[in-house]
């Protein structure tokens, strides 16, 4: 893939701000969202491969938000990430379609060498050979 660009989706301003700083450090683009329907606006203009989705967001919540994004995208890697971890919080989020789950806090390089597989494979997939929008 040409362009490693992440969509990150967090009602916290403050992590959203951190979290794009590091991904930029680390040659991402990076799309910020603070609720579900910004994150779709863009998703509606944009193709994004690789997602970072709160849990808990004003409206629609995260596992709401992956559930809209799968109806129509099988194909971009979403993880989940939250401050509430349980075990059927876990299997809600595998059932809605995340790929994988981190609970914060979480160290960014984790979350940025979540990406950096997640284009690897992307690219093991021959993705850019047919975009979807």
């Amino acid at each position: 893939m040409d362009e490693k660009k992440v969509l990150i989706v967090d009602d916290e301003s403050s992590i959203l701000a951190m979290l794009k700083e590091a991904f930029n450090q680390d040659g991402y683009t990076v799309r910020t969202a603070e609720n579900a329907e910004d994150a779709l606006k863009i998703l509606k203009d944009e193709t994004i491969r690789v997602m970072f989705l709160d849990l808990k967001l004003p409206g629609v919540s995260g596992i709401d938000l992956c559930r809209r994004i799968r109806a129509t995208d099988q194909i971009s890697i979403v993880h989940a990430f939250t401050g509430y971890s349980t075990y059927y919080g876990l299997m809600e989020c595998r059932t809605a379609g995340f790929d994988d789950f981190f609970v914060k806090p979480v160290e960014i390089n984790v979350l940025i060498k979540a990406a950096a597989d997640a284009f690897e494979k992307l690219t093991r997939w021959k993705v850019n050979d047919y975009t979807v929008k």
